[in-house]
């Protein structure tokens, strides 16, 4: 099942690197496929003119498929769309909305698309669309998460779809892995575990908090919104859970939140910026490079698989 998704994408492992705003650039990226997996480029910061430059970057350093996320809720949605089809990426991952206007578009450039979705009717539509294959991300991810856990969410995804299912939330070793292949995923996406990749250019500090993170230091910030985000907890976490609690209003919160990623990944301040992390930060404990995060990934799965009995 996880050579499937191999063959479509052309990758040696299963594995896809989450993406994240300010964090996956050129150089993760790059380091990502170079190791096999499928690295994907961020692109909720950039325009048009960035998100070329960064393609050219990433075509630089490998050789090897990659992919490009587009939020399309980003005032610069369409002309993303319209760079990555002239650049004809292989392959893109979609967030915050269907793909379905754009996919004429990418299917006459060639370009695999893998929508997230965080539940089975937004999948089913995603299918309808004309997806390649689907992320089912369940809430235990960072940054923007919807309500369902991996766990339950995966499984059901997969019955409702006839299309290859992502698990994405939660997954940091081999025995997710593992699990996430038992519910009948077809590969994984992981983000907060390349956090802590040696070529992944965020702040120090923000490495440092993601390894000194335990099981219980993630919140979820503006649930009020209708957007939450999971976040390591700090000043900046504490000061919305305490504006929401007290009904603040919606430009109250943009207000505070307005450039807190930024103040975190590229400045280091990890107490008034937004440290995006997913629950399994606990299990993340060394730097590594990509290709280190990658093989003992893809080694401890295969040790679990050859060693299961029922």
């Amino acid at each position: 099942m996880y050579a499937d998704i191999c063959k479509m994408l052309n990758i040696k492992y299963p594995i896809i690197q989450g993406a994240m705003a300010w964090i996956s650039d050129p150089s993760l990226v790059s380091a990502v496929s170079n190791a096999g997996g499928l690295g994907v480029l961020a692109t909720g910061h950039l325009n048009a003119d960035g998100c070329v430059k960064a393609i050219q970057e990433i075509r630089e350093r490998t050789d090897k498929p990659f992919a490009v996320n587009i939020m399309l809720l980003s005032q610069f949605a369409d002309e993303l769309v319209q760079a990555v089809t002239e650049e004809k990426v292989p392959v893109v991952t979609t967030g915050a909305g269907s793909p379905g206007k754009y996919m004429k578009a990418f299917k006459e450039a060639g370009i695999k698309v893998l929508p997230v979705a965080a539940s089975v009717a937004i999948a089913k539509r995603m299918e309808k669309d004309g997806a390649d294959a689907v992320i089912a991300e369940g809430c235990e991810s960072g940054g923007h998460v919807g309500k369902i856990t991996t766990m339950a969410l995966v499984p059901q995804v997969v019955d409702a779809l006839n299309i290859p299912v992502i698990a994405a939330g939660g997954i940091a070793d081999g025995r997710g892995m593992a699990a996430a292949r038992m519910l009948g995923a077809s590969g994984v996406q992981i983000g907060t575990r390349f956090l802590v990749a040696e070529e992944c250019t965020v702040h120090p500090n923000y490495k440092a908090r993601i390894i000194k993170a335990k099981d219980i230091d993630t919140t979820t910030t503006g649930q009020s919104t209708g957007h939450p985000v999971r976040v390591i907890r700090n000043k900046l976490a504490r000061k919305f859970e305490e504006l929401e609690k007290n009904n603040a209003s919606s430009e109250e919160l943009d207000a505070i939140g307005r450039g807190a990623l930024r103040r975190a990944v590229v400045e280091g301040d990890i107490e008034n910026g937004s440290v995006m992390s997913g629950q399994i930060a606990g299990l993340v404990s060394k730097e590594q490079t990509a290709k280190e995060i990658i093989e003992e990934l893809f080694g401890q799965y295969k040790e679990i698989m050859e060693n299961v009995s029922i």
